[in-house]
């Protein structure tokens, strides 16, 4: 290849390339420096007068084509972040949203050829793994109730969730209606709101559902919990946002709340029912997002 990289000598006179004339509009290219003519003394005396409009046109051009260079640069970079996930994007991973930290979930193993509910061969509907292990954990960060750790408690402790007058009717209503098992977590996270998850488990789907509607026999709305007067409809609840099989439900105290806000919300998944209770003092009152993502994380987990 020495051939092709050898410089000119005086022999050998050097073969000028081929050229193209320019568009009249462009300028002519200038030659190269080593085939340049050597300057003329002669005219070191002739005063040249200076050509403005060349060297602003060439400035023109350089600006134009950094503006361009630089707003191509700027548009790939809006571009590539806007595609982004939000957690992908540097300085936005850990931007509080006001989602809780819930540990990764998993379903619960099976006993030895139970079917998952909702399964072709489980047309009774029936949650075969240990209730217990159905429950939603607590998220990071949370104080978690002793009295309220998961294990199973008793009907009097989940009939206390709702007002005095309401509970002799609810207890007897419960011990007639063939449950199985119930078990709750509940939990204090550092902005104050408690959380409170129950599961109730009957014989059949057609007794959960019983009891489920009969929560709800005076209309669409429930029987209130303790410390509320009436629960509305959690306006800013997506109906959507459920399991394929399970039906959910959403309310939220409206104010003026008192000296705390409620936020409960049910879940009907088989021969399971599960309630699902926030509350915070303050006239802040709860969360939307915590509460909500409480709420869909234990339907996910039932359905």
């Amino acid at each position: 290849m020495a051939e092709q990289t050898a410089e000119p000598t005086e022999a050998t006179a050097p073969v000028p390339p081929a050229t193209v004339p320019p568009a009249p509009q462009d300028p002519p290219a200038p030659a190269p420096a080593q085939d340049a003519a050597p300057p003329d003394p002669a005219q070191d005396s002739v005063p040249v007068a200076p050509r403005p409009p060349r060297r602003v046109l060439r400035a023109v051009l350089r600006w134009t084509a950094a503006v361009l260079v630089l707003g191509g640069l700027g548009a790939g970079t809006a571009a590539g972040i806007t595609s982004m996930k939000r957690t992908d994007v540097p300085g936005l991973a850990t931007r509080d949203d006001g989602r809780w930290d819930y540990p990764e979930l998993s379903l619960p193993a099976l006993p030895a050829d139970a079917p998952r509910p909702y399964s072709d061969s489980n047309p009774a509907e029936v949650h075969h793994a240990d209730l217990r292990r159905l429950l939603l954990p607590a998220p990071a960060g949370a104080t978690v109730d002793r009295k309220l750790d998961g294990g199973w408690v008793d009907i009097a402790r989940y009939a206390a969730e709702y007002g005095k007058d309401d509970r002799a009717a609810l207890t007897q209503r419960l011990k007639d209606s063939a449950l199985r098992h119930l078990t709750a977590r509940g939990w204090t996270m550092p902005d104050g709101t408690s959380s409170r998850v129950y599961l109730l488990q009957f014989n059949s789907v057609a007794y959960s559902t019983e009891f489920h509607d009969r929560l709800f026999e005076d209309g669409s709305l429930p029987l209130p919990l303790t410390g509320t007067d009436e629960p509305a409809f959690d306006e800013d609840w997506a109906s959507d946002a459920r399991a394929e099989y399970t039906t959910v439900r959403a309310f939220s105290e409206a104010e003026p709340y008192g000296t705390e806000q409620v936020r409960h919300g049910y879940v009907l998944a088989g021969d399971t029912l599960a309630l699902v209770v926030q509350s915070r003092k303050g006239k802040a009152g709860t969360e939307a997002v915590p509460f909500h993502q409480t709420l869909i994380l234990q339907d996910q987990l039932l359905g």
